[in-house]
């Protein structure tokens, strides 16, 4: 029985099947494209291929349960997806985070943002054929999930930002690895600008290839660094800013002509400003003790206190547990039992912690919003990443809705290689930095 696509087929016309299992179409997106010789007359674009049910199995889990769903999204910046869930939740609870808490949101999110867009410029140059920058680019994000792992303890699925802050302090020696990172980074993207900028082959590729409008951009609902190589200023860290981003001074790269190049370039540039913000963060961040200071303690004796990983009664916490020590914690979360659970210190040593700690992970217990909706985005390496949670007052959402930037990007490739060869789809789909589980989630 042919499909509505095969039946609209011109007689003389080639139908060809690109994906799921084509390399540059990540084993999550068939396109069904109708030729005239190498001329693509028609397509259609078939996802779903990850999809797994998450807005779904959100809603059939607590609040605190499932934030590890969330890593799962965009998994090459997973620390983002966290972030704007936790303040989605913040939102709704009216909690105010610790400011040094606020820092390192920001600093992991940046370099969770150059992470995101060295895979994308990694992945479209490879299928371009430039191999060398796919190496170049990998190198130096290896030095950047360092610095995440040193801090969170994973790589990937990270689950360290936590409803009213981060889940524990930063690593002791994070600003060497921080420099390492940020030198090493900028090595690579002066290899990279003088292996592509201005290579032939590479500019024939992607030069007035896939061309999208601005109009067109903000018709389909296009955001991030896509919607921005159209021409269009929109930032959610400017247009709306959250966490210290006000804080911090770094320009919006633009395109002018909305093509394969300019997307290419947008990442590029914004590599360099999110490096900047990390810079700017590392020297601003309130450092370990200043809680403890304001409360009268002398400097040396509040810092000594909130490194240490002895509690008052002298237990001594597990090394996964490093730098989520009582006194730690008090700039890292907030500082509210609604959201909170307690420190393992008060847990492991009194009646009182261990049942708070007990009740919070109970059934119908935990964390509880008010009634009502909510919806709040971060900027994702994407776009515009945002959630909509409905509240009924208990300890699960009724409702439960994501805004992934990458589906609205998606959505458009169909108009983008209308009228081109075959060869222009695989620069134009990489352009894109499209991530299968926060497209089909």
């Amino acid at each position: 029985m042919p499909t509505r696509f095969e039946s609209a087929a011109r007689p003389d016309s080639l139908l060809l099947n690109m994906g799921p299992s084509h390399p540059a179409m990540h084993g999550t997106i068939r396109i069904m494209l109708e030729l005239d010789g190498e001329r693509i007359v028609n397509s259609e674009v078939e996802l779903g291929y990850l999809h797994r049910g998450f807005e779904k199995t959100c809603e059939n889990r607590s609040y605190f349960n499932l934030l590890i769903y969330t890593d799962r999204l965009n998994y090459v910046s997973p620390l983002i997806n966290n972030l704007g869930y936790a303040m989605t939740m913040e939102k709704m609870l009216g909690l105010a985070v610790p400011e040094r808490a606020q820092y390192i949101r920001v600093i992991l999110s940046e370099v969770s943002r150059v992470s995101d867009h060295l895979t994308c410029l990694a992945a479209m140059s490879m299928e371009c054929g430039a191999f060398t920058a796919f190496l170049y680019t990998m190198k130096a994000r290896e030095y950047l999930w360092d610095v995440i792992e040193q801090t969170t303890g994973a790589r990937m699925t990270t689950s360290y930002i936590r409803i009213g802050g981060v889940r524990a302090d930063l690593h002791p020696d994070y600003e060497t690895h921080v420099k390492t990172a940020l030198v090493e980074t900028r090595k690579v993207l002066k290899d990279v600008h003088g292996l592509l900028d201005k290579n032939k082959i590479f500019l024939n590729r992607t030069r007035d290839v896939a061309v999208m409008s601005r109009d067109d951009a903000i018709a389909y609902g296009w955001t991030g660094p896509c919607l921005r190589s159209t021409g269009v200023l929109y930032d959610v860290r400017k247009a709306q800013p959250y966490l210290v981003y006000d804080r911090c001074r770094f320009d919006v790269p633009l395109g002018e002509r909305g093509d394969n190049f300019d997307r290419y370039m947008v990442r590029m540039l914004e590599v360099e400003q999110s490096l900047r913000i990390v810079e700017q963060c590392v020297a601003l961040i309130p450092k370990p003790g200043a809680a403890l200071m304001a409360e009268g303690m002398p400097p040396a004796e509040a810092i000594r206190e909130a490194r240490s990983r002895k509690s008052g009664r002298g237990i001594k916490l597990s090394p996964n547990l490093e730098g989520s020590e009582r006194a730690v914690l008090k700039e890292i979360l907030a500082d509210d039992p609604r959201a909170v659970i307690p420190a393992k210190e008060e847990t492991y040593t009194s009646i009182e912690g261990l049942i708070t700690h007990f009740k919070f992970f109970m059934k119908g217990q935990g964390i509880r919003p008010p009634k009502g909706e909510v919806y709040f985005a971060v900027e994702g390496g994407n776009g515009e990443l945002g959630y909509y949670i409905v509240s009924d007052g208990t300890d699960r959402p009724y409702r439960l809705h994501l805004r992934g930037p990458c589906f609205h990007v998606v959505a458009a490739l169909e108009k983008l290689i209308q009228g081109r060869l075959i060869a222009d789809v695989i620069p134009t789909f990489g352009s894109m930095n499209m991530i299968g589980g926060e497209l089909d989630r």
